[in-house]
C-alpha cells in the first residue's frame, strides 16, 4: 500500500512543479494584464499548498510519526502567513518572487525532513525567525534615501568582518568560514556580500572614471583575498564575479569585463598550486571514479543518486540519498532529484532561473541608477551561487561547498537569502512608486497642456468675432 501512495504521489508532485514552472515564465508574457497575471500567482500558490500536502502525507506514511502532522500544520501556518502578510502589507509586491520564494523553502522543508527531521526542526524555526525579521526590509528600502551615503561604511564592516573570520574562524572542510558567538555558528561571508554590493553600487554611481574603477577594484580585490586567505574560495568566486558583471553593467567596457576573467583564471591557476584541498577537489571532478574511496567518493554517491532517481524518481523514503556525505547542505539536490525525481529537479532549476530574471527585470526599469545595479548585484550573488551549488553537485565544475539558497540546510545561508529577496522586494515597490510618480507627473503635463489650448482657443475666437 504504502509503494503505491508512493508512486502515485511522485507523478502528482512532478505534474505540479512542471505546472508551476510553465507558470513562472508565463507571466512574463506582454499580452497578459494584471488581472490574469493576479491569476497565475493564485493558481501557483495553490500547486505549493497541494505539492506540500502531498509531500507530507507520504511521509506520514511512511513513518508514522505523528509529529510528520504537527510539521507539517506549523509550516503550512508559516506559509499562509507569509503570503498573507506580504500580500496585505504590501500590496503592490512583485508575486512571482514571493512565490518562488514559498515554492523552494517548501521543497527544502520536505527534503530535510526526510533527510534529517531535527535538522529540519532547526531550519523551519530558523526560517520563521527570518522571515520576521526581514519582514520590514522592503518598507526600509521603499522609504529608505540615504542608503548610498554609507559606501565606506559597508566596505568597512565588509572587510573588518572577513579579517576577523580569516584570523579566528573555525575550519570547516578545510576553510575558515564561520565563528560562534553565544552558541550560534554565523556565516559572515553571506551577509558581507550584500553589504559588497551595495559598496560596489555607491562607488559606481559616483562615477565611472578610470580612477574610480581601480579604487573599486582595489577594494574589491581585498574582500577576494581575505577570502582565499581563508581558503573560501566558493564564497571568493561569487565576490570576484558579482563585482565584474557590475563593473560591465556600469561602464559598458568589454575589456574590463575580459581582463577580469583573464586575472581570474590566472588566480585560479595560482589557487590550484597553493592550496591542496583545492587539488583535491579537481582530482574528484577530473576522475571521481579514478579515486571512489577517497576524493572523488561524494561526487560519486551524487552522480550515482541523480542517475538512480532517473526522470520521475525513486520516491520519499525509497531512495539511499543518506550515503552522500553532508547531503542536507551541499548536495542537497541530489537528494531532491533521486526521490522525487529529475524532472522535479530541473523544475527547482527554471524556478531559480525565473528568479534571476525577475531580479533583472526590475533592474532594467529602474530610473535611479544606484538601486538598479543593487538589483544587478543581488541578482548575480543569487543566480551565481545556484549555479555553483548545481555545478558542483552534477560534476559540471569542481565542488565549492556552497549551499543552494532556501533549499539547502544552514542559517545563515537562509537568512541571507530572505535578506536578499525582501531588499528585491523594496526595489519593486521603489519601482512601482517612480512609475506611479511618473504617471502623475504625464497626466498633470497633459492637463496643464490641454488647459492652454482651450485658453488659446477661446481667445482666438474672440480675435475672429472682433
Amino acid at each position: 500500500m504504502l509503494n503505491l501512495i508512493t508512486e502515485i504521489s511522485k507523478y502528482l508532485i512532478i505534474c505540479l512543479a512542471a505546472f508551476y514552472t510553465y507558470e513562472c515564465f508565463a507571466v512574463f508574457r506582454k499580452k497578459y494584464g494584471d488581472f490574469e497575471r493576479k491569476k497565475i500567482y493564485k493558481r501557483q500558490m495553490a500547486c505549493v499548498y497541494l505539492i506540500h500536502l502531498d509531500a507530507f502525507l507520504v511521509l506520514f506514511a511512511a513513518t508514522l510519526n505523528l509529529e510528520m502532522i504537527g510539521m507539517y500544520l506549523v509550516q503550512l501556518i508559516f506559509f499562509l502567513s507569509l503570503h498573507f502578510g506580504y500580500t496585505v502589507v504590501y500590496k503592490n509586491s512583485n508575486r512571482l518572487v514571493l512565490n518562488n520564494m514559498c515554492m523552494l523553502l517548501m521543497a527544502g522543508f520536505v527534503i530535510l525532513t526526510r533527510l534529517n527531521f531535527d535538522k529540519a526542526k532547526k531550519q523551519f524555526l530558523i526560517a520563521v525567525i527570518s522571515a520576521g525579521i526581514t519582514f520590514f526590509i522592503p518598507l526600509i528600502i521603499r522609504k529608505a534615501r540615504a542608503l548610498r551615503k554609507f559606501t565606506w561604511i559597508y566596505a568597512g564592516i565588509g572587510i573588518a568582518l572577513l579579517g576577523v573570520v580569516a584570523i579566528a574562524g573555525a575550519v570547516s572542510y578545510g576553510a575558515k568560514i564561520s565563528f560562534t558567538v553565544a552558541g550560534i555558528t554565523l556565516q559572515p561571508s553571506e551577509f558581507i556580500k550584500i553589504l559588497y554590493v551595495f559598496f560596489i553600487a555607491g562607488m559606481f554611481y559616483e562615477s565611472t572614471e578610470f580612477s574610480q574603477v581601480v579604487k573599486t577594484t582595489v577594494m574589491a580585490a581585498l574582500h577576494v583575498l581575505i577570502l582565499v586567505v581563508s581558503k573560501d574560495l566558493g564564497g571568493a568566486l561569487i565576490f570576484f564575479m558579482v563585482y565584474l558583471v557590475m563593473l560591465y553593467v556600469a561602464t559598458q567596457r568589454l575589456l574590463y569585463f575580459s581582463g577580469g576573467l583573464a586575472a581570474g583564471a590566472a588566480a585560479a591557476a595560482v589557487s590550484y598550486k597553493i592550496f591542496r584541498h583545492v587539488r583535491v577537489r579537481v582530482v574528484a571532478w577530473k576522475n571521481p571514479l579514478g579515486v571512489i574511496d577517497n576524493e572523488g567518493y561524494q561526487i560519486c554517491q551524487s552522480l550515482f543518486a541523480i542517475g538512480t532517481g532517473g526522470w520521475f524518481g525513486m520516491g520519499l523514503y525509497q531512495g539511499v540519498p543518506g550515503t552522500i556525505p553532508v547531503v542536507e547542505q551541499d548536495f542537497v539536490f541530489s537528494a531532491i532529484a533521486e526521490e522525487l525525481g529529475g524532472l522535479f529537479a530541473l523544475c527547482l532549476i527554471l524556478i531559480c532561473v525565473s528568479c534571476v530574471l525577475m531580479f533583472f527585470n526590475i533592474a532594467m526599469q529602474m530610473r535611479d541608477v544606484y538601486y538598479k545595479y543593487v538589483a544587478v548585484g543581488l541578482g548575480t550573488v543569487y543566480g551565481f551561487q545556484v549555479f555553483l551549488t548545481l555545478g558542483g553537485v552534477t560534476k559540471f565544475i569542481p565542488s565549492t561547498g556552497v549551499t543552494l539558497p532556501f533549499v539547502s540546510y544552514g542559517g545563515s545561508s537562509l537568512l541571507s537569502t530572505f535578506i536578499i529577496f525582501a531588499i528585491i522586494q523594496g526595489l519593486y515597490l521603489k519601482k512601482e512608486d517612480e512609475g506611479e510618480y511618473h504617471e502623475k507627473r504625464q497626466r498633470e503635463y497633459k492637463a496643464q497642456t490641454t488647459k492652454r489650448k482651450r485658453k488659446k482657443t477661446g481667445f482666438d475666437r474672440e480675435l475672429e468675432e472682433f
